[in-house]
């Protein structure tokens, strides 16, 4: 092809664009990709400091991109036109891409012509253009996901038709804190007929950093598929560790898609051993697919934080009086499992206000938190509650009076320091069955009983 003609074509574009040049190999695969020219708008979109030269490999101005070579191999050597609307980690920006073929009349060296529009924001109509067969997909997906009550089930659910759809022997939805170091397998699907070894048996204590390493391993695109030795070399090249654990594991084939909320990722899908013949079905379907696990991942992961915060107290990490107030009324109703016995306890934090007075706040603070400790340590069956500033309630089911009584011998043992941690306590024991409620006002009372003991003792520290 003559460089000036293809000059005089790509500058019939508005948009971004190039012309690419890429060679087939006698075994169907493809090698050199080159960016033959480009009009101006592609030129002047490299840094100033870059000098662009015709007809050099495509990585001498980008990183390696598996992504970009497959839509390009399509579009060169297979000649379809090619659409893609995608998110880049590299630019932090959303690319509306597309590729035609060139008519070339040279038998291994193939043309296409590459363009580009980038969005600072997701374009909502680009990302709902797709064919029917994809956007059906989609939409049971999502049906799914909104449909059931259960989001384990629902997770369940949507992995089994994921993994049907690719005509996978394995699917898996991973959820990553990589802030925290943990990784979750959430759900997985294995064909019956697959010797594919589940992915629990691979989730050891660093397993994180090898999901980190994916990352890596995606490079900035927003997802790699790995369909062939050509890919598997690649993946050799950037994550040689990775490439040794498929091989190890016999698989040749993957897809995995990182989940996205907020520019921060949140989880994986990944998919073993897929039908390589519905690749670009495949791919189109799970980048728009992923968009919408990620956000609901992302809700019930928010959704469940503030469950978290309502029922727990953020100061002494042992739950609040509002999960006391819900744990008495579903009690109450009957909501909670039938139990034979009842052991309330109350205890009030003696002392505080001398602490909080004579020390300032963050002392009386430090208090509570070494009374939550001490309190944790010594109930380990029980739920323990901060009924209130200094108060705290241990409900215990099914425990003998014996065993509980024996608990608060070691909890007096443990905190009976004036100038520290000690509980004035109020037991009530019931073995068959009781109101709650009572058994809570019998206890309160009794607790109050022992403070009034102690405060006999030490008057230096009475507070009321």
């Amino acid at each position: 092809m003559n460089l000036q003609n293809l000059q005089e074509f790509a500058e019939q574009f508005n948009t971004i664009a190039c012309i690419i040049s890429i060679e087939s190999t006698e075994d169907g695969g493809y090698e050199n990709i080159r960016l033959e020219t480009g009009n101006q708008a592609y030129l002047h979109s490299f840094p100033p400091q870059v000098h662009f030269i015709p007809g050099q490999i495509y990585t001498n101005y980008i990183p390696k991109d598996l992504n970009f070579e497959h839509f390009v191999y399509n579009a060169a050597i297979r000649k379809k036109p090619m659409h893609a609307y995608i998110y880049s980690d590299n630019f932090g920006a959303w690319f509306n891409i597309y590729s035609l073929p060139i008519v070339s009349d040279e038998p291994h060296k193939h043309y296409c012509v590459y363009t580009q529009e980038m969005d600072a924001a997701p374009n909502a109509e680009l990302l709902a253009k797709h064919s029917a067969r994809i956007t059906n997909e989609v939409l049971k997906i999502c049906i799914k996901l909104r449909d059931q009550k259960c989001f384990q089930e629902s997770m369940d659910s949507i992995t089994a038709d994921i993994r049907k759809m690719c005509k996978a022997e394995q699917c898996c939805l991973m959820l990553t804190d990589f802030k925290n170091g943990s990784v979750h397998l959430q759900s997985e699907c294995i064909d019956p007929d697959s010797n594919l070894i589940s992915f629990k048996n691979y989730l050891t204590q660093d397993f994180i950093v090898r999901a980190q390493s994916w990352l890596d391993a995606i490079g900035g695109s927003n997802c790699i598929i790995v369909q062939n030795e050509q890919d598997m070399e690649h993946v050799r090249a950037r994550n040689s560790k990775w490439h040794d654990s498929l091989k190890e594991a016999h698989i040749q084939t993957v897809a995995l898609f990182p989940l996205k909320n907020k520019n921060e990722t949140i989880g994986f899908i990944w998919a073993s051993n897929f039908d390589t013949k519905n690749t670009d079905f495949i791919k189109e379907t799970l980048e728009l697919t992923a968009f919408f696990i990620a956000s609901e991942v992302a809700n019930h992961k928010l959704v469940g934080r503030l469950a978290e915060l309502s029922e727990n107290d953020l100061l002494t990490e042992v739950k609040n009086r509002n999960a006391m107030n819900n744990w008495v009324t579903a009690y109450v109703e009957g909501r909670t499992s039938p139990s034979k016995s009842v052991g309330v306890l109350f205890m009030d934090l003696n002392g505080l206000k001398a602490v909080n007075d004579n020390e300032g706040h963050a002392a009386g603070d430090n208090l509570l938190k070494d009374a939550a400790n001490v309190l944790k340590s010594i109930f380990q069956k029980g739920d323990i509650y901060r009924a209130g500033g200094d108060e705290f309630l241990v409900i215990v089911l099914d425990e003998t009076k014996q065993a509980l009584e024996a608990c608060i011998q070691k909890l007096h043992a443990t905190a009976y320091n004036p100038h520290k941690v000690h509980f004035a306590v109020g037991f009530y024991y019931s073995e068959n069955g009781c109101d709650i409620r009572d058994a809570m006002k019998q206890a309160d009372a009794l607790m109050y009983e022992d403070k009034k003991r102690y405060y006999a003792e030490h008057p230096e520290l009475k507070h009321r």
